[in-house]
């Protein structure tokens, strides 16, 4: 009898040891996808001050679709164009965007207000407020025209695709499409 206890033991903890490996390996795998996608983020804003229309829609999956308007990845390039001749030299702020990933993998979501700022228009102290989205909210919203984006998105060929992007404008209670 003890020795069966110690067997059942034995099989037990190594029962729990397997599956908390597995979900340190799923937990690893979720978390590579989040810092993935924020990087992404981060990419999309560099290409959008450089006034990078091609690299953008490269970030697209084939099926994108932006709203409000429904506008695929053709047609998308001709917005892109008018706001970077409207702002001109600008920068793109933003916080901590937040990541969900699907358990099952292969689609994701992302969401973060943002802000389009011309070059020479600064914000100090904003810097210290990106892992703190509500306060980074409160701060600009004050002083500036404020949008959310809402993206989904698609794992293909090992690489994070945006499939649909919504952008709303904040209009000082909620953001509007």
């Amino acid at each position: 009898k003890e020795n069966i206890k110690r067997i059942m033991m034995r099989s037990l903890i190594k029962a729990c040891l397997v599956a908390a490996f597995m979900m340190a390996l799923l937990g690893c795998g979720q978390g590579d996808d989040v810092q993935a996608i924020r990087e992404l983020v981060d990419k999309g804003a560099a290409l959008g001050e450089k006034h990078d229309i091609g690299g953008l829609v490269e970030l697209a999956a084939e099926d994108f679709v932006a709203l409000p308007g429904e506008m695929d990845r053709q047609s998308v390039k001709g917005v892109l164009w008018r706001v970077f001749r409207y702002y001109g030299a600008f920068r793109v702020l933003y916080p901590l965007p937040k990541v969900t990933v699907e358990p099952e993998g292969g689609k994701a979501s992302a969401s973060f207000p943002f802000l389009i700022v011309r070059e020479e228009v600064s914000f100090p102290g904003l810097k210290d407020l990106t892992q703190d989205p509500q306060r980074w909210l409160e701060e600009v919203g004050q002083n500036a025209d404020l949008y959310s984006l809402e993206m989904e998105l698609t794992k293909q060929s090992g690489e994070w695709r945006v499939r649909r992007a919504t952008v709303k404008r904040f209009t000082g209670r909620s953001f509007k499409e």
